[in-house]
């Protein structure tokens, strides 16, 4: 099995091995991990917020954890699966898939 390592230069490191990673690597991965699932959680927070501004009637009823579990989840597929599509991170069509799941998830729990 042949293995492109320049798919994972942040388990890799600078010397070519991740056996023994410094606390710099494992800090850097950390942050690296923290910012590549950060929009997907902005969005599962503010979509459902900002939804109950425009349709607070249809929506009382409707749980907002339920909304930011189910648009959570949602957005975290949505953002692997558009790194393992597209091979890299930050793609515009995976940020349009998260608005789109977003939008999804909000109609499905509390608008349908």
């Amino acid at each position: 099995m042949v293995v492109d390592y320049k798919i994972f230069p942040l388990l890799i490191g600078r010397r070519g091995a991740f056996l023994h990673p410094t606390p710099h690597d494992v800090g850097q991965f950390l942050s690296h991990l923290l910012n590549f699932f950060l929009p997907a959680l902005a969005m599962a927070v503010l979509v459902p917020a900002m939804a109950r501004l425009v349709w607070w009637q249809a929506l009382k009823s409707a749980g907002w954890w339920r909304q930011v579990r189910w648009c959570a989840a949602l957005n975290v597929a949505v953002l692997v699966a558009g790194l393992l599509v597209m091979g890299r991170d930050g793609a515009m069509a995976t940020y349009a898939g998260l608005v789109l799941a977003s939008a999804l998830a909000v109609w499905w729990t509390g608008l349908r």
